[in-house]
């Protein structure tokens, strides 16, 4: 399933890249109903090239259905992320802990400055793919779901780190 979203930041499109790229953004995060809060397992600079893998964990419901298939306690998953500060972009790949036969996601993010000169945004554009007969669309969507009410969220989130860095 392609999925893609918009989010827009208060702040210009350098201090909003340079906080992804702070490990110490990601545990301050807001834990939402479908997607935990992450935690940083790896984080390297060189020059422009940042490096994260965090943790999440899929916390939401999922179709009665699908858990004849999928254990919810362990829809967890690795996203390795690759943040180009020159190039404003970044890439994730989703490692699921478990079913890695079974759920596959990677996507871009591309950031820029509003056309307005005030704020920024990310364009957001992946695929996610769920490999379980009969049910997985519905899985596709619920997981999909949860990864744009976080994505909205997490916008909220790095503008309020970044007004309590300036404050």
């Amino acid at each position: 399933m392609q999925f893609s979203s918009r989010q827009s930041y208060r702040h210009d499109v350098d201090d909003v890249l340079d906080a992804y790229a702070d490990p110490s953004l990601y545990p301050g995060l807001p834990e939402l109903p479908k997607i935990g809060r992450p935690e940083v397992l790896e984080h390297r600079r060189a020059g422009d090239l940042v490096h994260l893998d965090l943790r999440y964990a899929y916390v939401g419901d999922l179709p009665a259905a699908a858990t004849a298939f999928i254990d919810p306690g362990r829809l967890t998953w690795v996203q390795r992320t690759a943040v180009d500060l020159g190039r404003r972009t970044s890439t994730i790949t989703l490692l699921p802990d478990h079913y890695p036969d079974r759920l596959q996601c990677a996507g871009t993010f591309h950031f820029a400055a509003d056309d307005s000169g005030s704020g920024s945004h990310r364009r957001v554009q992946g695929d996610l793919e769920v490999r379980v007969m009969v049910v997985g669309g519905q899985v596709e969507r619920a997981l999909v779901s949860g990864l744009e009410e976080f994505l909205d969220a997490e916008a909220t989130a790095v503008d309020h780190w970044i007004d309590a860095l300036s404050a």
